[in-house]
C-alpha cells in the first residue's frame, strides 16, 4: 500500500507539483509530425502535464506550441491565424512566433513599443524521426533528447500508435511492469497443452507465479522474472521502468525487439500511451519463442487469441473533435463496457471476453477510477517491480524539490539505449551478466543481438 500523501505526490503533475516538476526536466513526446501536417496548416489544441496549449506549424516548417490563453485578454489561440511564421490572434490580430514574442501588434499605434514588452508562454520544440518533442522546463538549454533506439533509426522503420486513457499516468503505466497479469488477463484462457511446446507463452502459462528479481537501474528500475522452463533451464522476462514515463515491455526475443512505451500525462486524470515500435523486429528471432508470435496448437496466435490492435496491430478510435481531450480515443471503452462478450467468456475462449490485449489493459486500469487511492491496495510478492517503481519515482520528484538533484537520464541521454525481452538461460546462469550484450546492444541502431550464456 501507499500513503495518501505519497500517492498524491505520485500522481500530480500540474505546475509546481514535485512530481509535475519531475516532469518538467525531461523531453517530452507530444505529437506525431502527421498530426501538423502543413505549413501554416489549422492549429491544434494540445495538452501536457496540466497546461493548455495551441501547438502550429509555421511557414517555414518550424513546430511553435505556446499557451492556450492570448496574453492580452486570455482569447484562445485555437481560433487564431497560422500565417507568415506566426499565430495571430484573430480577437485583435497580436501575433506572436515560436519563441513566444509579440511580432505584431496592430491594433496599437503605429509609434507605440508596448508589443516589445508583451510575450506569451512557448515551449520549445524538436522533431525527430516522426515525433515532435516538447520541452516543458526551466533550463534556458534544453538537455539533450533521450537516445531511444527506436527514435533514432531512418525515417519509416518505427511505427507510432497514440491512444487516449482515462486514468493517471502510473496507473496505466503500472500495467507495463507487472508480468505476471500476462498468464491471467491475456492469457488466461490458454492451456498448456493449447500453446507450443517449448515457445514463450507455453511456459507462462504452465507456471503462472513467476518470481522477481528487481534492481534500480542508471534509467530507473528493471526487473528478471523467471520461471522453470525444461529441467535445466529457466524462462526470463526482463523489461524496464525508464524516467520519467518510459516502459520496455518484454515482448518477444530479447536482444531482437526495438520498441519503447510512453505513458505521458496529459493531466492528473488523463494519459496518453504511445508505442514507438520497429514491427521487422517483432517477428525476428528464435522460432516458437517470439513473445507475441508464439501460435497455439490451434494455430491461432496466443497472445491475440481474443483479437484487438495495438503492438503492431491496428486500433480502431471514435471519430476526432477538436477538443483537448477528443483525440486518439478507442471505440471500445467504458461507455460499451470495452466490447465484452459475457457468452465468450462463459464459453472458455476468452479469459475477459474483451477483444484486444490492450483494450482489456485499458479496461481493468480504467476501473479503478482516475485516481486509485493506493491505499487500500494488498500487495504480493509478484507487485516488486510495482513498489520499488514507485518509491524510486517519489525518491527523485522529493529529491529535485528539496536538494536540486537533477533526476536520471535527464543529462545522460545514452543510458535509454537499451532493450528488454524474452530469454531462456541456464538455471545456474546470473541474468544480469548473461544478458548483458542483448540488454545493451553495442550495435548499430536496430540490429538485432542474440543472448550469449
Amino acid at each position: 500500500m501507499l500513503s495518501v500523501q505519497d500517492n498524491e505526490l505520485m500522481c500530480r503533475v500540474g505546475p509546481g507539483t514535485p512530481m509535475g516538476d519531475l516532469m518538467r526536466q525531461y523531453w517530452i513526446p507530444a505529437l506525431i509530425s502527421s498530426e501538423l501536417p502543413v505549413n501554416d496548416g489549422p492549429p491544434l489544441r494540445l495538452r501536457l502535464l496540466g497546461e493548455d496549449m495551441i501547438a502550429f506549424r509555421t511557414t517555414s516548417g518550424s513546430v511553435g506550441v505556446i499557451q492556450n490563453a492570448c496574453p492580452h485578454r486570455g482569447a484562445s489561440m485555437f481560433f487564431g491565424r497560422n500565417e507568415e511564421d506566426g499565430l495571430r490572434c484573430v480577437y485583435h490580430g497580436w501575433k506572436f512566433d515560436v519563441t513566444g514574442a509579440c511580432v505584431d501588434m496592430p491594433s496599437e499605434p503605429a509609434e507605440s513599443n508596448f508589443k516589445s514588452k508583451v510575450r506569451t508562454r512557448a515551449y520549445v520544440a524538436a522533431e525527430r524521426n516522426g515525433v515532435i518533442w516538447l520541452y516543458m522546463g526551466s533550463r534556458v538549454t534544453p538537455p539533450e533528447l533521450p537516445q531511444l533506439e527506436v527514435n533514432m533509426l531512418e525515417s519509416g522503420e518505427t511505427q507510432l500508435q497514440k491512444v487516449m486513457r482515462d486514468c493517471n499516468w502510473m496507473q496505466a503505466l503500472e500495467g507495463d511492469i507487472d508480468t505476471s497479469h500476462l498468464s491471467f488477463l491475456h492469457l488466461g484462457a490458454v492451456r498448456p497443452e493449447a500453446a507450443v511446446p517449448g515457445s514463450f507463452d507455453y511456459y507462462g502459462v504452465r507456471d503462472r507465479s513467476p518470481k522477481y528479481d528487481v534492481l534500480d537501474a542508471e534509467f530507473g528500475t528493471t526487473y528478471g522474472a523467471y520461471r522453470p522452463a525444461e529441467e535445466d533451464t529457466y524462462y526470463w522476462r526482463i523489461a524496464n521502468f525508464l524516467f520519467p514515463f518510459y516502459t520496455m515491455i518484454p515482448t518477444g526475443t530479447l536482444g531482437v525487439v526495438v520498441q519503447v512505451r510512453a505513458w505521458v500525462p496529459i493531466d492528473d486524470e488523463h494519459v496518453m500511451y504511445w508505442s514507438m515500435t520497429v514491427p521487422s523486429s517483432r517477428s525476428t528471432g528464435r522460432a516458437g519463442q517470439v513473445g507475441t508470435q508464439n501460435n497455439m496448437a490451434s494455430g491461432r496466435p496466443a497472445n491475440a487469441a481474443t483479437g484487438g490492435g495495438g503492438a503492431g496491430g491496428r486500433f480502431e478510435y471514435e471519430p476526432e473533435t477538436s477538443g483537448f481531450l477528443d483525440k486518439w480515443r478507442l471505440n471500445q471503452n467504458a461507455g460499451n463496457d470495452y466490447g465484452i462478450d459475457r457468452e465468450l467468456q462463459a464459453s472458455g475462449a476468452s479469459y475477459t471476453g474483451i477483444p484486444g490485449i490492450f483494450q482489456q489493459d485499458q479496461a481493468v486500469t480504467e476501473s479503478m477510477g482516475t485516481i486509485y487511492q493506493r491505499h487500500h491496495e494488498h500487495l504480493g510478492t509478484t507487485d516488486s517491480m510495482i513498489i520499488r517503481t514507485r518509491r524510486r519515482v517519489i525518491r527523485a520528484a522529493t529529491a529535485l524539490r528539496d536538494s536540486g538533484t537533477v533526476p536520471p537520464g535527464v543529462d545522460n541521454p545514452e543510458v535509454y539505449r537499451t532493450r528488454s525481452g524474452s530469454v531462456i538461460l541456464p538455471r545456474s546462469a546470473n541474468w544480469l551478466d548473461a544478458t548483458e550484450s542483448a540488454r545493451w546492444p553495442k550495435v548499430a541502431f536496430g540490429a538485432p543481438v542474440e543472448v550469449g550464456v
